[in-house]
């Protein structure tokens, strides 16, 4: 039986539409999920969005529409983003669903029979944008003296009676798992910062609201419903299959990689594992915290008027070409900057200049004098340099995204594209065709043998559109396939004008 892989994308907050770092994440996600795919590993792959909080009550109320009203309209455009971008989640999740809220009343009465949950009475600061709350010691004062949390959101005194959960006791089991399992929380400065913070001292956490009632009901205990954050991180366990499904569960838990934005690792790193230990549940494998995505170098905001839909890039652009740029132009884990400009010149220097050059080229030479057919022909020292060459760049890619070096994979990748390019130019079959056709035929036969290695290796970057040049190449070994005249896979791409 295969190998489990389990990976997640933090669900998204359906309080407006998806902007691009939405999209970043759940390609990114999605890159990884096929690679492991591609590796023989049976992938659970996981993305969707959370709904309750207080947040999206405001939100509701200022569109004059119920929770329930604002979450299934704009959750339809996450799960609609997904299937443009060509994200091959196996599930999509909704908090409001019925074996959602099961799982989060089971780990909630799995923390109570812990004896980690106690009543109390809440007064502190609260940020309804970050729906966390902060210590007085974390605050920052705002430009005209306001007290602002350490994101530079608004922060407002909520005093309520509250279930809280015991956060302290966990403070040096957590303190040793980190020490244990030292690739737990990447990058190294995400896991460095959350060092910093728990070695700081954890205070217990407020963990249920009684001034609204969007979301999940504390199990008994009328007029409580869970802190968003508690049923939000959940959902990892729901989509596994906690607490019915033991065989499920026993299959795809602990996951392997939680994939979340940096802004929400303490969310990931400190509660989620706290909540765990205490349910006595293994804890995941990874947390990693990937960079934020700036539009020229600056944070995007709806103030700002920088907000970029990326429906609208895909739909311009195309979707592969997104992908490659974002996979290829963002160095994992770190902040990326994007462009229209940097898109366009990243897409036809790799993917129509080189790689689709190449297909382009070798194929439509094929068809044209070989009637779509290579011969065996006669070998030389120079095809086996260039096979090897290829190998060496599709066994670097998958050693990087097997780091999630990815950035880097697809940069090793187009080493094997421009070995590709100076052999084909170096051999000339054109100019074999008359001279030595025999020749020639090893030529082709030794490019197509390459380009398919590049082909199915690129596929988790390029799903699209490596799909549609294997239909091309035809299946491996097939004796009457004949190669058409082709259509190019990437075409060049122009600026959009506005840009």
């Amino acid at each position: 039986m295969a190998d489990p892989f389990y990976i997640t994308t933090a669900i998204h907050y359906p309080n407006g539409r998806p902007h691009i770092g939405h999209a970043y994440e759940m390609i990114a996600a999605d890159a990884i999920a096929r690679f492991q795919r591609q590796q023989g590993r049976d992938v659970f792959f996981q993305t969707g969005t959370d709904e309750h909080g207080l947040k999206m009550v405001k939100t509701a109320r200022d569109r004059d529409m119920t929770a329930r009203e604002l979450a299934d309209e704009m959750s339809a455009y996450f799960s609609e983003m997904a299937e443009k971008l060509d994200i091959s989640c196996d599930r999509f999740i909704r908090t409001v669903e019925a074996d959602h809220y099961k799982a989060s009343q089971a780990i909630w009465q799995a923390m109570a029979d812990a004896g980690d949950l106690y009543l109390d009475r809440y007064e502190g600061w609260y940020s309804v944008r970050d729906e966390a709350f902060y210590e007085e010691k974390e605050l920052v004062e705002g430009e005209g003296g306001e007290k602002l949390s350490p994101q530079g959101t608004p922060v407002e005194w909520t005093a309520e009676e509250t279930w809280f959960f015991k956060l302290s006791k966990y403070e040096k089991p957590l303190l040793d798992f980190y020490a244990a399992n030292p690739d737990f929380i990447r990058p190294e400065s995400r896991r460095n910062e959350i060092l910093r913070f728990v070695e700081g001292g954890l205070a217990d956490l407020s963990v249920s609201r009684t001034s609204f009632d969007w979301g999940v009901p504390v199990p008994g205990s009328p007029g409580h419903v869970m802190y968003v954050w508690v049923d939000a991180l959940t959902n990892y366990l729901t989509g596994a299959g906690y607490p019915d499904d033991q065989e499920r569960l026993a299959r795809y838990w602990p996951a392997d990689i939680h994939l979340i934005g940096k802004d929400i690792v303490r969310f990931h790193a400190v509660y989620w594992p706290a909540f765990l230990m205490s349910a006595k549940i293994a804890l995941p494998k990874q947390v990693f915290g990937h960079g934020f995505l700036l539009n020229r170098g600056e944070k995007m905001s709806k103030s700002v008027g920088n907000v970029v839909d990326p429906m609208a890039l895909a739909d311009y652009y195309g979707v592969d070409a997104l992908r490659y740029f974002l996979l290829r132009d963002v160095s994992f884990g770190n902040d990326g900057t994007f462009s229209d400009e940097a898109i366009v010149t990243r897409a036809n220097a790799d993917l129509s200049n080189s790689f689709g050059n190449l297909a382009q080229r070798t194929l439509a030479f094929i068809a044209k004098n070989c009637e779509g057919k290579v011969e065996t022909g006669r070998g030389e020292e120079a095809d086996g340099v260039l096979i090897a060459e290829v190998d060496n760049a599709c066994g670097g890619f998958i050693r990087a995204f097997e780091d999630l070096a990815l950035s880097q994979g697809v940069e090793i990748w187009m080493t094997g594209v421009f070995a590709c390019n100076q052999y084909i130019d170096a051999q000339a079959p054109w100019g074999l065709r008359k001279t030595d056709p025999e020749r020639m035929h090893a030529v082709l036969s030794t490019l197509l043998r390459a380009i398919r290695r590049l082909a199915v290796t690129i596929a988790p970057v390029v799903p699209g559109s490596a799909a549609k040049l294997l239909d091309q190449l035809g299946p491996m070994g097939d004796a009457d396939f004949r190669i058409a005249p082709p259509t190019p896979i990437f075409p060049r791409l122009e600026l959009k004008e506005e840009a």
